[in-house]
């Protein structure tokens, strides 16, 4: 065989995950959040307009199991809270002494919106009212309930002050409709299916934080940031509700091919509009918010796209 040849084969080796049927799995969350319609909806966008990769969504625990899905190589991308990601990258958090160092960026996508919801009629209007209450923290593992927790923490509340109950999203709208429980967190992407649901069989209450529990909870957690929940998200919802917000990454392995996430990263910031159409989130997937909230290293193909595009990328998110 001629050198060529052998050059040739090589490079198209070196392309096999991006071009001859690569199938991967996006590790996302419950079906009542918003990561598992946006994994669908990428991976829609990976079938479509990749040649030869599929894509599939695949439920989960979300943001915590997600990082060691993608550590193992059972997973190839993953949704997962920016704490989280950060805490699995620098082995720091809830990753104490197992800093999983393989985990790397494709970009950030839009921000969770932590979302503390009661029933109207209860008497719960402020953080310090969940005190002695049942309060759905969420799933076990979940980006949500590390979010909860931070925030509760941060202002002086722990689980010995309530009764902690660890759902899902669907199971905590269930619960707060059935009065098994008399608040739920969500942190998820406003709006999300299994708050709209509960909305409108009965009328809940969003519950906003002051000034001072935002500024605690960001010294506490500099990953949060101040969001407000626009008039009419849900129904009931007649005046905007403060709380704070945290970015989702888009995780991958450095093991990753190249090429493939060069790719992937491509299409998810020039092929938006089909994303918006499946969730409204996605809005909020553009390389600004991508480059001004991602916080670890991007994958070298990722890189590649941003400095292809002219964005200006952070030395900390250099691998």
């Amino acid at each position: 065989m001629s050198r060529f040849k052998l050059t040739l084969a090589a490079s198209l080796l070196a392309l096999a995950p991006a071009a001859f049927g690569q199938q991967l799995s996006i590790a996302t969350g419950g079906t009542g959040g918003t990561y598992y319609p946006y994994g669908g909806g990428l991976a829609e966008l990976i079938n479509n307009h990749i040649e030869g990769a599929s894509a599939v969504a695949e439920v989960t625990g979300a943001s915590v199991e997600n990082m060691g899905l993608v550590w193992r190589g059972d997973s190839d991308l993953a949704l997962a809270l920016a704490d989280t990601v950060y805490q699995a990258y620098s082995g720091t958090g809830d990753f104490e002494g197992r800093q999983l160092e393989n985990i790397r960026a494709l970009a950030s996508i839009y921000p969770n919106a932590v979302q503390l919801v009661a029933l109207a009629d209860s008497d719960i209007h402020s953080l310090e009212d969940l005190r002695g209450k049942r309060v759905s923290v969420g799933a076990p593992g979940s980006g949500t309930e590390l979010n909860a927790r931070a925030l509760l923490e941060a202002n002086g509340i722990d689980y010995d002050d309530f009764t902690p109950q660890r759902l899902n999203f669907n199971e905590t709208a269930d619960a707060i409709r059935d009065g098994d429980i008399d608040a739920g967190f969500w942190s998820v992407g406003p709006p999300t299916s299994s708050i709209l649901n509960l909305a409108t069989t009965r009328e809940v209450r969003l519950i906003g934080l002051s000034e001072e529990e935002i500024a605690n909870a960001r010294e506490a957690e500099p990953v949060f940031a101040p969001y407000t929940l626009r008039v009419g998200i849900y129904d009931g919802v007649d005046e905007p509700v403060p709380t704070i917000s945290i970015p989702n990454v888009l995780a991958v392995s450095s093991e990753m091919d190249e090429e493939l996430a060069y790719q992937i990263t491509k299409v998810l910031f020039e092929q938006t509009d089909e994303l918006i159409a499946i969730h409204p989130a996605a809005n909020d997937t553009t390389v600004p918010f991508s480059i001004d909230s991602t916080p670890i290293a991007f994958h070298p193909g990722a890189l590649r796209y941003y400095e292809e595009v002219g964005a200006e990328v952070a030395e900390h998110q250099r691998p």
